[in-house]
């Protein structure tokens, strides 16, 4: 699935310099804290699946909120330029960032009602027609998420990443929750809708496996760092840094 995509080089998103720090008051008023991510630059390119990989803790999940305006309270410095519109995220764990109280239906719908461009029948229609490109039987439209598994639940949120057609999707995490038969499943699908829907990708995982299986580039990240970057087959082939190549002795052990 790693072959090159045949799109132009036109970016969806440009990151420079960014660095983000938290921070809080200390009992003298001063302020303390730590960089969770450090003058990190990269860019995705239109038609690309870009991986970043790392441990745990390494700042993966920082990166990914800071670039989507979900971390208004700490200190960010650098740039980030969106050359799309409304992008979207993934999310680890669709049950915690699904509303278990509503249906899935209610769920896809209610980003069309806040943005008020289409009436009622539309809304359906769109929300029909999205369940059916992310491979959810329409009957399930009257479910709640507790009563789906954790691949039709995963689904739902890839759904309601892709309701307002953003062109580009971070995806933190998205099959790690996931086993392994499934986690197939997931990825043929973003694949396949990467192709279908002109999508990009900023695809997160600790898994380089995954990441190799399904990006065009990886790069790798360690305490917040992007330590070495290239096309999969360079970075997994050729790894330049100690770390890098520690990983992959741990996945190929």
């Amino acid at each position: 699935m790693n072959e090159a995509p045949a799109t132009t080089e036109q970016r969806v998103l440009e990151v420079e310099h960014l660095t983000v720090r938290y921070s809080d008051a200390t009992v003298f008023g001063r302020r303390s804290g730590y960089e969770a991510v450090h003058d990190v630059s990269f860019y995705v390119n239109h038609g690309e699946i870009v991986g970043l990989v790392g441990e745990s803790g390494c700042g993966k999940s920082t990166l990914s909120k800071a670039i989507l305006g979900m971390l208004p309270q700490h200190e960010i410095t650098g740039e980030i330029r969106h050359f799309t519109k409304r992008p979207q995220m993934v999310f680890q764990d669709p049950f915690s960032s699904l509303n278990p109280a509503r249906t899935v239906g209610w769920i896809l719908e209610e980003p069309l009602r806040i943005f008020g461009k289409y009436d009622a029948p539309e809304r359906k229609r769109r929300v029909l027609d999205m369940m059916e490109r992310v491979g959810l039987e329409k009957d399930y439209v009257n479910n709640k998420p507790r009563e789906l598994s954790g691949g039709q639940r995963q689904r739902v949120s890839i759904a309601l990443a892709l309701i307002q057609r953003p062109r580009f999707i971070i995806a933190d995490e998205p099959v790690s929750a996931l086993d392994v038969t499934i986690q197939a499943q997931i990825l043929d699908l973003l694949w396949d809708l990467r192709r279908e829907l002109d999508l990009s990708y900023l695809f997160i995982s600790h898994d380089l496996n995954v990441v190799y299986s399904i990006c065009d580039r990886v790069m790798v990240m360690q305490a917040g760092r992007i330590i070495e970057s290239g096309t999969v087959d360079e970075v997994y082939d050729h790894p330049q840094h100690e770390y890098t190549q520690k990983l992959l002795r741990a996945v190929r052990s």
